[in-house]
């Protein structure tokens, strides 16, 4: 995991570069209808809190991966987060501050599993674009330096976390056996997928199609095919 997000930040580091040199041409690519387009893509966004309560769940022995996995996911949850806030800022379109409403619940419900197993939350007294893990850290920079490109950007960057939060949920799942801790990951895994056909389909209007970095291409595909999922996934 340490090696991916390096990995993630050369490139957006390189992406971006190349990406401001050139910036100076007009923003006419970025130009969508909001009526039909940036709000009803925002508007996508489901509370997970229900979904994501564990607390009926037995308390289990935890495994280092799984205390790896829960203070990795509490601050990838609030770079979304932070990164979208960020770009909601710059552009004012709903889409970022909805689904970064969305990741505060998500970081929420990994807070609660740190609560309830008595570990240190290596976000207390988080400020918004600082994080403990150093790689989230640079992973941070480079996207807002991306997103703030232009606005086909900052809905490339948007698709990017997804396809990274997918990513890591589905490998973690695989190293954990805890049932509350599998419960939360699929529900958030859900959430990022409603989140990643948004951004996609944003992309999609203004006439740019997103490639996977994380997730196969296959499953990619049958996300950005299927409809918004509702519910909870309870097992």
């Amino acid at each position: 995991m340490k090696n991916l997000l390096k990995n993630v930040v050369i490139l957006l580091s390189l992406t971006s570069a190349v990406l401001l040199l050139g910036s100076c041409s007009s923003d006419e690519e970025t130009t969508v209808p909001e009526s039909t387009t940036t709000e009803k893509a925002g508007m996508e966004t489901e509370d997970l809190t229900f979904c994501c309560n564990s607390d009926s769940l037995p308390f289990e022995t935890l495994s280092q991966a799984e205390i790896d996995a829960l203070l990795l996911m509490r601050e990838e949850e609030l770079l979304a987060r932070d990164v979208y806030s960020a770009l909601y800022v710059v552009y004012h379109v709903p889409v970022f501050n909805n689904i970064s409403k969305s990741e505060q619940q998500h970081s929420n419900a990994i807070l609660r599993l740190l609560t309830k197993y008595n570990l240190e939350d290596p976000a207390l007294n988080h400020q918004p674009g600082v994080f403990v893990n150093q790689d989230l850290q640079m992973l941070y920079t480079s996207l807002v330096a991306q997103g703030e490109v232009s606005r086909i950007e900052a809905y490339r960057v948007g698709a990017t976390i997804e396809d990274l939060d997918i990513k890591d949920l589905m490998d973690l799942m695989e190293t954990a056996d805890n049932q509350d801790i599998r419960l939360v990951f699929a529900n958030l895994t859900k959430g990022s997928r409603n989140h990643i056909r948004s951004f996609s389909r944003l992309m999609l209007l203004s006439g740019v199609t997103y490639v996977p970095q994380f997730i196969s291409p296959e499953l990619y595909a049958w996300i950005i095919s299927t409809p918004h999922e509702r519910g909870c996934i309870n097992g």
